[in-house]
């Protein structure tokens, strides 16, 4: 097997696996033991026990009790694992349509859901965030979902993904904040800011003062609930100035 074979990346071939258009027609050989989404499962359960850069064809094919060569008859290789593997935990968006409220509940409700995921799974941010990778039916369907909540705004079509997209990044953010956070992290950090700033407070005075009076202490509050706040009043916004520019139109 060439030593790159995890890392070659065919999209047409991952998009077919995700979608189920693979080809088919009778194979040789015995009958696959597995789906590819139980494939997927197992990928997961090393990804979610010891992160991304554990996974690789080999543990996979272990779990299954399978040889690495057999394992690429259900998926053709490691990219593409992956893209499943997002698709699979991702599962079916919430039923906004049962989300009591407007626009703005419905898309703070996915943004939790989203949320719950990315928190349950870290491992998610890397799988989508260093590459554009294929989107499977589920992944599709969370965006569908954030683009339907804000259908009733008024806003264009751009302005709309461009809004989901902003919702999603904070969600990733801040998934990514609190993975980096521990207790004994922020011990140390305090510790050694507060040296710094009291030896260069002069040069610094703004940040002291806002260290001094409480600016990086721990909060009790869901970390979500203030910069979801931020993002959907600016939303709101744009959504009450595109009804004025309706309304003024109209006249």
């Amino acid at each position: 097997m060439p030593a790159n074979k995890e890392s070659n990346r065919d999209p047409g071939a991952a998009l077919a696996l995700l979608w189920g258009e693979g080809d088919s027609r009778p194979r040789r050989g015995p009958k696959p033991k597995f789906t590819p989404v139980q494939v997927a499962r197992r990928g997961i359960e090393i990804a979610d026990a010891e992160g991304l850069e554990a996974l690789s064809m080999q543990r996979v094919a272990e779990l299954l009790g399978l040889t690495t060569m057999a394992l690429y008859r259900y998926v053709p290789g490691k990219p593409a694992l992956v893209d499943l593997m997002v698709d699979t935990v991702l599962s079916d968006p919430p039923d906004l349509d049962r989300v009591p409220g407007n626009w703005r509940t419905r898309l703070e409700a996915w943004a939790r859901a989203c949320w719950d995921v990315y928190r349950a799974h870290p491992w998610i941010l890397t799988a989508t965030g260093l590459r554009r990778q294929a989107m499977g039916p589920h992944q599709v369907a969370w965006l569908d979902a954030a683009l339907a909540a804000l259908e009733p705004t008024g806003l264009t079509a751009r302005r709309r993904h461009d809004a989901a997209i902003l919702v999603m990044s904070l969600v990733r953010s801040l998934t990514q904040t609190a993975l980096d956070s521990t207790e004994q992290g922020h011990e140390e950090w305090d510790r050694l800011t507060a040296h710094q700033l009291t030896t260069h407070a002069d040069r610094f005075p703004a940040l002291t003062r806002a260290a001094t009076e409480g600016a990086f202490d721990t909060a009790d509050e869901d970390p979500l609930t203030f910069g979801l706040t931020c993002v959907l009043d600016g939303i709101q916004r744009l959504v009450t100035l595109a009804a004025g520019a309706q309304g003024d139109g109209s006249r």
